[in-house]
């Protein structure tokens, strides 16, 4: 049940070079782990189209596009690489919702504190965490993103990471976040006998350490994750955020 994901290949995910060549050699719109067709219910449930987004990592994904097509009115996408920047850019040139700027999301001090009402990320901490000097950053990310969210804002994480691997990440005193979790099929995953489920739409119970129910099964094995972080303060009770199960076409 709890793949251990820390163990990657030898190339270095957080590395600017590495990312360019990728994008050189491969310009083509490219959307990591999942469609924004899959993660619209849990977007549209705990992001309103009026917050200010951060993308973080957007590469060439279409994802933002697909937001603003979908109501969205405002998101500024960051990644290290100057070829994908420099590629989105010119694509969306026209699109006013979209703004894209070359950053490591290590170190995000162009933006001042609690810029932000959502900060999406679809496989961004998961290339750090692949990267050299994993640990340190890791957290320097995890660091920027709290400092940039509003009280009330919310993090979205889409990750391979399961919660044994994620969990002591997200969980840190300091970032001061509720989280909730949802588990996702692959894309094109289909049970055994074709039944489809809306089992991905209701949130996992989960312990601070990452402990998953004792009678949890995966449907899929190769299952992403979706965590849902939202930034605490004084006033804010931890009802506030709403963990009843979602419906896909509902928003």
């Amino acid at each position: 049940m709890y793949r251990d994901v820390s163990s990657c290949n030898t190339y270095n995910y957080g590395d600017a070079l590495y990312w360019d060549a990728r994008y050189v050699q491969e310009a083509e719109s490219f959307d990591w782990y999942q469609h924004y067709s899959s993660l619209r219910p849990f977007v549209r449930r705990y992001i309103p189209t009026s917050s200010r987004v951060l993308m973080v990592g957007c590469g060439n994904a279409r994802m933002s596009e697909d937001m603003v097509e979908d109501g969205y009115e405002n998101i500024t996408n960051i990644d290290i690489s100057s070829v994908a920047i420099d590629i989105m850019r010119r694509k969306y040139e026209h699109v006013h919702q979209l703004n894209y700027m070359e950053m490591d999301a290590r170190d995000m001090s162009f933006f001042p504190d609690k810029s932000f009402d959502a900060v999406v990320d679809k496989g961004t901490l998961d290339s750090l965490m692949c990267g050299s000097d994993a640990p340190i950053s890791s957290v320097r990310m995890l660091g920027e993103v709290s400092r940039l969210l509003k009280p009330g804002g919310i993090y979205m994480l889409i990750t391979y990471g399961d919660p044994k691997v994620r969990m002591p990440h997200l969980t840190r005193s300091i970032y001061n976040w509720k989280i909730i979790l949802y588990i996702i099929p692959r894309p094109g995953f289909e049970k055994p006998g074709g039944s489809s489920s809306s089992s991905h739409l209701e949130p996992v119970p989960i312990s601070d350490t990452g402990v998953l129910p004792a009678d949890f099964v995966l449907e899929d094995p190769d299952s992403h994750f979706i965590y849902v972080c939202k930034k605490m303060d004084e006033t804010t009770e931890v009802s506030d955020i709403s963990s009843y199960p979602l419906i896909a076409d509902a928003l």
